[in-house]
């Protein structure tokens, strides 16, 4: 699979963010625009609390997310379900 040109909107730096995955030039996290996501919380809303990011940087979270979930996966209680 071709890598997502959307990942260009994030960086993983030790040095900032205790190194955790942030939307590029910010220091807003992946997981909270993705945490925000899961909440109900629309995509304008997130740029109206965020009016310095893109659409594309929310697109960008989402992308990676999906990534990330191609590598790792997280356990589930299957029985819950």
């Amino acid at each position: 699979m071709e890598r997502n040109p959307l990942l260009d909107r994030i960086s993983v730096n030790p040095n900032i963010c205790f190194g955790k995955p942030c939307i590029k030039g910010t220091r807003i996290w992946v997981s909270l625009i993705l945490d925000m996501l899961a909440a109900g919380n629309s995509v304008e809303e997130i740029l109206t609390s965020y009016p310095h990011l893109k659409e594309d940087d929310i697109r960008a979270c989402i992308a990676y997310g999906a990534a990330m979930s191609r590598e790792n996966f997280v356990e589930i209680d299957f029985m819950a379900a």
